[in-house]
């Protein structure tokens, strides 16, 4: 292979060890940004809360994206829908070790729960706010540039992301889910049996994705390409490497990177619910959305978008309910309690997933949609008091029920799928190709 700058012999193989030259530079570059972070770590190093913010954060998104492109190339040995949530679960890593870590914490300190549902929330509703709707609009864009080059004009250009059917399975499940998320309002707590159901619908998706076709070979991007390249040995040997390496990092900086963000916002005299919620989530989802959008710029919107929904239910069933978990084993009980603010963002979180489900039950994400969540993701900026943000919820409940009427059809095959055996029934094409006429 040409441009190679790295060749290893291992002694139990003849072949040579080759990484492509483009592969080898960004991972160098990815350890030499995590390289303080690990010296800070073994030495026991904490200067001060705005730099250790830097460094420790700095080497969460460096492992971050080297998990992503080991995770993005390990598709060529696990394909169909299950590699997608795979995919979707092992990118969000950075995500769960710092949302861990705070529920952890909160066993023997109560003030740390209140960070733990901060994190997972802002990431959330960003991932749902501003993800979906990025992939989306470059899908789109990407899509209908592809159209005028054939000649198409006018009302014949691509307004909507069209999704196949196989994704009845993640929208179902979230919907599922959604409508469960609202117990914890409900109950102001995450109790630890609650937990246990969700992570066993998280077992239960895992189990039914793998019962998903393939539809087809799948591509790659960006420095996936280049490992999945390499001979089948070599990429596995590879890519484990990377997981070892990226997930040793995150898991190193989790504490001091968690740590440091509630001791900045002290430092910078800025509510650190706030930096929490907001900067560490961007950190950890960046390596996903860039993910997402590589597959949009190569007319892949349809993975793309699926990856993000995958998040989404990872999210809201492996995540949250592993956060009693760590709280009992942190010292706590067997409930994650919340206060009145973490019971404003959960009702806020699980309102606007109502809302993403309605958007996409009929299997079209159209632009219009995407403009408006992402203005309805800006306004939650605005609009702090408690009231509002209710108001907020209750607007975003009022498009769901507007939006589910309109789709009515679409309701009882995205719920009955998780529960079917073929995704792709007859009666389901039938109905479509009537819709279609």
């Amino acid at each position: 292979m040409a441009g190679v700058s790295l060749r290893v012999r291992p002694v139990a193989a003849d072949r040579e060890f080759i990484v492509p030259a483009p592969l080898l530079r960004r991972i160098l570059l990815c350890l030499a940004i995590a390289a303080p972070a690990m010296v800070f770590r073994i030495l026991g190093l904490a200067p001060h809360p705005v730099l250790d913010l830097v460094i420790f954060g700095a080497a969460v998104v460096a492992a971050s994206f080297m998990l992503a492109w080991a995770a993005e190339a390990a598709q060529k040995d696990i394909s169909g829908a299950l590699a997608i949530a795979i995919l979707a679960l092992i990118a969000v890593l950075p995500e769960y070790a710092v949302d861990l870590y705070y529920a952890f914490r909160s066993g023997s300190d109560p003030a740390y729960a209140q960070f733990a549902a901060a994190n997972m929330t802002g990431s959330n509703r960003l991932l749902l706010g501003f993800g979906w709707p990025l992939v989306v609009v470059v899908a789109l864009i990407v899509a209908r540039r592809a159209a005028a080059a054939r000649g198409v004009t006018g009302a014949g250009l691509p307004r909507a992301l069209e999704l196949p059917k196989s994704s009845r399975l993640d929208i179902g499940v979230l919907a599922m889910v959604a409508v469960l998320a609202f117990a914890i309002p409900l109950m102001q707590a995450i109790a630890m049996w609650f937990g246990l159901v969700l992570i066993l619908i998280f077992i239960a998706y895992l189990w039914r994705a793998s019962k998903v076709p393939d539809t087809g070979e799948e591509e790659f991007v960006g420095m996936a390409a280049h490992i999945v390249e390499l001979p089948e040995r070599q990429r596995r040997i590879l890519v484990v490497s990377m997981f070892v390496v990226s997930a040793a990092i995150i898991l190193a900086s989790a504490e001091p990177f968690a740590e440091a963000l509630v001791e900045s916002g002290s430092a910078l005299g800025i509510d650190s619910y706030f930096l929490v919620q907001w900067l560490a989530p961007l950190a950890s989802e960046a390596p996903e959305f860039i993910i997402a959008v590589l597959f949009a710029l190569r007319g892949m919107g349809t993975a793309a978008i699926g990856t993000l929904i995958a998040s989404k239910i990872n999210q809201w069933t492996l995540l949250v309910g592993s956060l009693p978990i760590a709280h009992y084993f942190g010292g706590g009980g067997l409930d994650l309690a919340l206060d009145p603010r973490q019971v404003e963002e959960f009702v806020l979180t699980a309102s606007q997933t109502v809302m993403g489900v309605a958007i996409i039950i009929a299997l079209r994400f159209h632009r219009w949609s995407a403009l408006a969540l992402v203005a309805l993701f800006a306004v939650q900026f605005v609009v702090t008091d408690t009231s509002g943000r209710y108001v907020l919820s209750a607007i975003h409940l009022g498009i769901a029920v507007v939006l589910f009427w309109v789709h009515r059809r679409d309701i009882l095959p995205a719920l009955a799928a998780p529960f079917r055996r073929s995704l792709l029934e007859p009666a389901d094409d039938d109905r479509e190709a009537q819709l279609a006429r």
